[in-house]
């Protein structure tokens, strides 16, 4: 992972959804990641209960992990994820985000995930203001703003995203200057050029990288759009 001084400096990040992924060819899948201009593998782990779909759990997060050559981004859209973050740690997350909305103890839960050597998110639902973030903005690695409701990918981009992240990065700004701004959920390449201008400085692509007819190429048009931003 970067240091907060190449932070600084760094170029947006690119962080494929392997949710998105062929899972009848998930290690063709991963090795076109490890070879693309990407930088993260974006893990999205659901529960039935948080959101309305299952994902994937430890078994398959722990062989792609074997596979990989970039850190692994992992999104816990779990009820009560205190109970796995250890875990999560051992088969391989580099970065943990949990949802605001799933954490009772929130600060605790941020403190967990560092304990166990890993970089630590907070999530926000759609419906979730960026301003309750105030509290813990100095303390987390990453926040993830969802731009979709989360549970299924293929979903259209909500428009109210832009003005959330550009609130955040005000706040981050005074309070974290090297926090990851993250949207996930609908960002391809005609939107990704407003996202970066507003603040965003990650970027999880699903549909858009693997429904493409060159995943690696996509990727790339991605990683290099140009955009004129006081940020990056």
């Amino acid at each position: 992972m970067p240091s907060n001084d190449q932070h600084a400096k760094m170029k947006h990040l690119i962080a494929p959804s392997i949710l998105s992924a062929d899972f009848a060819n998930l290690q063709r899948d991963i090795e076109m990641i490890n070879e693309s201009q990407a930088d993260w593998f974006h893990v999205d782990v659901m529960d039935g209960v948080f959101v309305p779909n299952i994902s994937f759990g430890f078994p398959v997060i722990t062989a792609a992990k074997k596979n990989a050559k970039k850190p692994f981004d992992v999104h816990l859209m779990i009820v009560d994820p205190d109970r796995y973050i250890a875990e999560f740690a051992k088969a391989g997350a580099d970065v943990i985000t949990v949802h605001y909305e799933a954490c009772t103890h929130l600060h605790r839960t941020i403190q967990l995930i560092k304990s166990v050597g890993c970089k630590a998110g907070v999530a926000l639902n759609p419906h979730t203001p960026v301003s309750l973030l105030k509290d813990v903005l100095q303390d987390i690695d990453l926040a993830l703003v969802m731009s979709v409701n989360p549970g299924f990918g293929g979903q259209q981009f909500i428009p109210q995203t832009l003005n959330k992240i550009s609130e955040l990065k005000q706040m981050a700004l005074q309070a974290n200057p090297n926090l990851y701004i993250e949207v996930d959920g609908g960002v391809g390449i005609n939107n990704i050029g407003s996202l970066i201008e507003a603040g965003a400085n990650v970027f999880v692509a699903g549909n858009a990288v693997f429904a493409a007819p060159s995943p690696t190429q996509m990727i790339a048009d991605l990683k290099n759009v140009q955009v004129n931003t006081q940020y990056i």
